[in-house]
């Protein structure tokens, strides 16, 4: 038994429990019948017809609102009378010889006292067989996709292919404006009979016509004037109260400005037995096939958008009276039917919500759509449909099947065109559950509705499967593509694990390159041995004053060598350093400085005055070189391990207080033998260090030149924020391996076309990090040096995964890609996954939120252990006893190919 929806009456309610067992057209009653209208009245249009009217005055000469109809008809035809019986059809119904016109201002109906359709043959017969399905299909296509002109019709074209002798293709094209689906029936029915008629010559004993298609819209203008009206708009405005303007669906390509047009149609079918389960389901739970098919199509697009609230659209017959179900013409009428996923509750729950709101719809379904809109006055974006983007059609009455002794079968045929982001149309045949999804192209590609097909075809298989499952558990993904995004996509079992310190990599390098310039400053520089015997001594400096493995040592100093050696030190002492920029708030040094308890805190003389209150150990390495210098000059001896702490790396503080990322020496080195197959970093290479030592990029700057035995330049602060300055240096020092954010990177794009002098440049790559990159941006560089010398990379990273996490090689390619952002796989030994918010992974297009796991997550956050167990959380994914997943809070998507798009942040 299915419930009466509150308000009804008993007898709308019976009405209602009919309607749904399929025993009537929607909203059928037996009240007053509709009047004919005195022959001489103009007819107006009716709320529908209005609405086909403005749409085609917003995007003239479309084809979205063509319908066609396409039969196969197998055995003798006899054209003439087709022919003969398609004009009795459309002598029959006025509507069929209806245009529009704007008379005294106002729009009317025209109606033709006569009018003669041709049928036009067109003989394929005399093409070799395997060419006339093709070359059929082709002219069906251009015929479908032929416009309309309301003001001057016909507004019905017929056409006839001729296969073979016994084989012919009976095309009829409609415009919207005066027909539905329902009327589609209606006219092969009575084209079958009237066909049969002429090739019999007896009469083809159709009733007549109660009304005409006008009669219906002057007693429908008449209707909605007063209270009945106001009734369901009521309803309506309570329904629909703060429903979401927008569904969100994860697209290919951004929305355009324009109005979408261009479509496609991918096919969805299911099984006997799958719409058999569905079907049982259904009188279980006591609701239609319909709601059962409409709240797993609304679960499928609340996953794949996110939103908890979405409406999705649903065209109802709209033949309120007996009088009107032998007609033709647009009685359609659309509800907007909203979905309240909330709560997570079960698909049973879900259902019994969707079954409240159907039934509330139909009782209110008489108010057009049309009306509703303007009483609503959504805001209007050119680009999307008002209310709802997306629509749900079900047809689950029998189509006529002879024709006058002739074999038919309905062909598909498609305009190619798409009134919505996506429509959802299946009808119940002897074979199960048929239909297609049409979707924008200007929005979809087809490989995205293919995986929704199958995700689609899942879900309904979880759903019958058991429907006390939560929304969230039920399955989306197949095997296989659960298989891509968890394991092919990861680089299971890449182990770049080292048992090596930082100073230990960096002491190798010495030993085979003493003698090479390692780091430079303002004209000044320090060989590789000279930088190491330098640190050597401040390390056993700092040894002597309680430096070991994590010891945290405050680095407060300005950009200069002293800077490279303080670091070096600290980490060949045995300490980790915790950089304090001197250019950041002081509000935000004393904080790090209270947070970190820094038992030593190593600096400058002239930035005493500008450190905040400090009470531990101070070592300026200016002021006290002297007594520095005379420590030992050899490499020292450490307890460190590599699972020991390099560095402290406060955020930014963007989510609340900032927070000390602690990153491992194992974290570091592993990170460039992950990559060193990519960048193949040498002697020969020349670096900057452009980047505070207190943002993680300066980690990868650092120690991608010093460990690989190239020259560091590091940048003064007044050049890193000089675009023409620091292009200078760029070409004045030869530099090979350059890092940059994508924004600092576009001001030297738009620096080297203003140049007047083109001078070259040596870069080999150029790897961006720290922020979003737009592609299109790179356009003028692209132009101007091509995509293969120097090779740009895009990298995404987080300070509590160690600097990067993917790769991505940009090519020209990405310009054409339709990515926002593209940041391309992960580093061999991370795994990444997409996850949606109940830590599920997301289906291949649809955003998630990027979890990290693997070798680079860091040890957590210093002295905080409560966000640490709410970001670094246990690994569900991986068989590693202590496995655990960095919980980024940036959004991205899996790409087919399996590249990353960056999203944003959440």
């Amino acid at each position: 038994m299915t419930a009466t929806p509150a308000g009804l009456s008993e007898a709308k309610a019976a009405l209602l429990q009919k309607y749904l067992r399929g025993e009537m057209s929607p909203g059928a009653t037996t009240a007053e019948r509709i009047p004919r209208r005195p022959p001489e009245e103009h007819a107006p249009l009716s709320f529908a017809q209005e609405r086909q009217w403005f749409l085609e005055q917003w995007q003239p000469g479309t084809a979205a609102y063509n319908i066609p109809l396409a039969l196969r008809l197998v055995g003798a035809l006899q054209a003439e009378a087709l022919e003969r019986a398609l004009n009795a059809v459309v002598a029959r119904h006025e509507v069929l010889r209806t245009t529009f016109a704007m008379t005294d201002r106002q729009l009317t109906q025209v109606i033709a006292s006569t009018l003669v359709i041709s049928l036009p043959v067109t003989d394929l017969d005399d093409l070799p067989t395997t060419e006339r399905e093709t070359v059929a299909q082709q002219l069906m296509a251009v015929e479908v996709r032929q416009p309309f002109d309301l003001t001057r019709g016909p507004l019905l074209r017929a056409c006839l292919l001729r296969l073979a002798e016994t084989e012919h293709v009976l095309l009829l094209t409609i415009h919207h404006s005066v027909a539905d689906g329902w009327s589609l029936d209606v006219l092969l029915r009575e084209l079958a009979a009237c066909y049969d008629a002429e090739r019999t010559g007896r009469p083809a004993m159709l009733p007549e016509l109660p009304i005409q298609y006008a009669d219906h819209a002057v007693w429908q203008r008449e209707r909605l004037r007063g209270d009945v009206a106001e009734e369901h708009l009521a309803y309506w405005r309570r329904q629909l109260a703060g429903a979401p303007a927008v569904l969100e669906l994860p697209t290919d390509r951004p929305h355009p400005s324009a109005p979408i047009a261009r479509g496609a149609a991918q096919p969805v079918a299911f099984s006997r037995a799958e719409s058999t389960a569905l079907k049982e389901l259904s009188q279980r739970e006591g609701v239609t096939l319909f709601m059962t098919l409409l709240a797993a199509f609304q679960v499928l697009l609340g996953r794949y958008s996110g939103q908890e609230e979405i409406v999705v659209g649903a065209p109802m017959a709209g033949r309120t009276r007996p009088e009107m179900e032998g007609l033709i013409g647009l009685f359609a009428n659309t509800l907007a039917l909203r979905a309240d996923l909330s709560g997570d509750p079960s698909f049973r729950v879900f259902l019994g919500r969707v079954r409240r709101v159907t039934l509330d719809a139909l009782a209110h379904q008489e108010l057009p759509f049309e009306q509703l809109v303007a009483d609503l006055q959504p805001a209007r974006d050119p680009s999307r449909n008002p209310l709802f983007q997306v629509m749900f059609v079900l047809q689950n009455t029998p189509h006529p099947t002879g024709f006058g002794g002739l074999t038919m079968e309905r062909l598909a045929v498609h305009t190619d065109t798409a009134r919505f982001e996506l429509t959802l149309s299946l009808e119940e045949t002897a074979a199960g559950l048929e239909g297609t999804i049409e979707y924008s192209t200007d929005l979809f590609n087809a490989a995205t509705i293919a995986r929704m097909v199958e995700h689609f075809h899942v879900l309904l298989r979880g759903i019958v499967a058991d429907p006390e499952c939560r929304l969230s558990a039920l399955p989306l993904l197949t095997d296989v593509e659960r298989h891509q995004v968890l394991v092919e996509w990861n680089a299971a079992g890449a182990d770049f694990s080292c048992d090596r310190l930082i100073p230990e990599r960096f002491a190798e390098q010495v030993a085979r390159t003493p003698d090479a310039i390692a780091v430079s400053f303002e004209g000044e520089a320090l060989t590789y041995a000279a930088l190491n015997a330098k640190a050597n001594r401040l390390a056993h400096y700092l040894q002597e004053r309680g430096a070991g493995p994590d010891v945290l040592i405050g680095l407060c100093m300005e950009r200069s060598l002293e800077m490279v050696v303080g670091i070096l030190g600290i980490l060949k002492a045995g300490g980790a350093y915790v950089p304090l920029d001197p250019t950041y708030p002081k509000e935000l040094l004393g904080f790090i400085v209270a947070d970190t308890q820094l038992p030593i805190m190593l600096t400058q003389a002239r930035l005493i005055g500008a450190l905040p209150e400090y009470e531990g150990a101070l070592v300026c390495i200016d002021r006290d070189w002297p007594a520095i210098a005379l420590a030992d000059d050899a490499n020292p001896a450490s307890d460190a391990e590599p699972h020991n702490l390099a560095y402290i790396i406060y955020t930014s503080g963007s989510t609340g207080n900032p927070k000390g990322v602690m990153v491992s020496h194992a974290n570091v080195v592993r990170l460039f033998d992950a990559t060193d197959e990519w960048f193949h970093f040498d002697c020969h290479d020349t670096w900057t260090l452009f980047h505070s030592f207190a943002f993680d990029f300066s980690v990868w700057e650092l120690w991608g030149a010093l460990l690989y035995g190239g020259r560091l330049i590091v940048v003064p602060f007044l050049v890193s924020r000089s675009p023409e300055a620091f292009l200078d240096l760029l070409h004045t020092e030869r530099v090979t391996v350059l890092n940059q954010t994508p924004s600092a990177f576009y001001q030297l794009i738009a620096m080297e076309e203003r140049a007047t002098v083109t001078r070259p440049l040596a870069l080999r790559v150029v790897i961006f990090g720290g922020e979003a990159l737009d592609p299109q941006r790179l356009r003028p560089w692209f132009a101007r040096h091509g995509d293969q010398s120097p090779r740009l990379m895009n990298m995404y990273g987080i300070t509590e995964t160690t600097v990067h996490v993917t790769y991505h090689p940009l090519t020209t390619a990405d310009l054409d890609g339709g990515s926002r952002s593209p940041i391309g796989r992960a580093i061999p030994d991370l795994r990444l996954y997409i996850l949606d918010e109940h830590r599920q992974p997301a289906p291949i297009g649809v955003p998630g939120e990027l979890y990290v796991g693997g070798a680079g997550v860091a040890r957590g956050y210093l002295n905080r252990p409560d966000l640490t167990a709410a970001r670094f959380l246990p690994d569900p994914f991986s068989a590693t006893p202590g496995a655990r997943l960095y919980k980024t809070g940036d959004q991205a998507r899996y790409q087919a190919d399996g590249t990353i798009e960056y999203l944003g942040r959440l």
